[in-house]
């Protein structure tokens, strides 16, 4: 009887504690859904409400206009001039998180002792928990000088604010989140890919990028995905160190104009409440957030299409 009842009251604690893990997983589910109902609505308000000059904002001059000035006249809202400047910026620090972050992730698995090991990780998760308004300030007040000298000694020409700096301090700053999951995932290769490498009369350095990365592919795909999502949604770095002006250019060395730091811009005060300059933060935050949809996506494709089980 007394077995009987204890089962029963932990089956009951079970059951408990299954709807709570589910109803929190719910929560960010609905959260999800109400973020994209409420972009939705504000976007379509930004649609339909009228210019001063009696037209309409219209979704393909929207989408594919190479010119955004809502708060000049005459007005343009074409958003590819901030989806030129936040894709230069993730390229540059990708580009720089791949080649630091896959380096330090193969290293830490593959050639550093344990006492060496010990000491680089927590130098990362310093990097990790350092505020982005930090990064921005060191990218404007630090490295902007370094390449302006630069510019100088080889004769070519680069301005204060510009997408290479904040594209490089961006990508120190995704490194730490690069090299922790790829690092996870080299170390979860078994050891007997690695001994019947050797086996063969593979090198280390052999073994480390023709075996183990290959076989961590999926890890290390994910951890890029991560990285590229969250150096799209950066805002403070892109807002100190890039600059406000939305050309629609590749040039690392322009000043461009991010979409989060125009929505930062606006939120400021740069437009009244209500208006149509300031329903622009909503229809660029909703591409923002297709942007990064998007991205999670290919991110889960790949690490379903490339998933080892060992």
């Amino acid at each position: 009887m007394e077995y009987t009842e204890y089962t029963k009251s932990r089956r009951q604690k079970e059951k408990f504690a299954v709807l709570i893990l589910r109803s929190i997983s719910l929560l960010s589910v609905l959260t999800t859904i109400a973020i994209l109902f409420f972009l939705s609505f504000e976007t379509f308000n930004f649609f339909t409400t009228e210019m001063e000059d009696g037209r309409f904002v219209k979704p393909w001059d929207f989408l594919f206009g190479t010119k955004w000035t809502p708060l000049f006249k005459p007005q343009s809202f074409g958003i590819l001039p901030l989806v030129a400047g936040t894709l230069l910026v993730t390229v540059i620090a990708v580009t720089v998180a791949i080649v630091l972050g896959l380096s330090t992730a193969v290293f830490l698995s593959e050639y550093a002792p344990e006492n060496v090991r010990r000491v680089i990780k927590p130098i990362l998760e310093v990097l990790a928990g350092i505020p982005t308004v930090v990064y921005g300030y060191f990218a404007l007040t630090f490295v902007t000088p370094i390449l302006m000298n630069l510019s100088d000694v080889f004769g070519f020409s680069m301005i204060i604010f510009n997408a290479l700096s904040a594209g490089l301090v961006m990508g120190i700053m995704i490194t730490p989140m690069v090299s922790t999951i790829s690092e996870d995932a080299l170390i979860s290769v078994p050891q007997h890919l690695r001994d019947a490498s050797y086996a063969m009369g593979a090198k280390k350095f052999q073994t480390a990028f023709r075996v183990v990365v290959p076989a961590a592919l999926s890890g290390i795909a994910a951890s890029l995905v991560l990285g590229i999502s969250r150096a799209i949604g950066e805002t403070m770095i892109v807002t100190v160190a890039a600059g406000s002006t939305p050309n629609f250019t590749f040039n690392p060395l322009e000043s461009i104009q991010a979409m989060t730091a125009f929505i930062v811009q606006i939120s400021l005060g740069e437009a009244p409440h209500g208006s149509l300059e300031y329903s622009t933060i909503f229809a660029v935050g909703l591409v923002l957030f297709i942007m990064t949809l998007s991205l999670n996506i290919i991110g889960k494709w790949l690490v379903s299409k490339y998933s080892e089980n060992y």
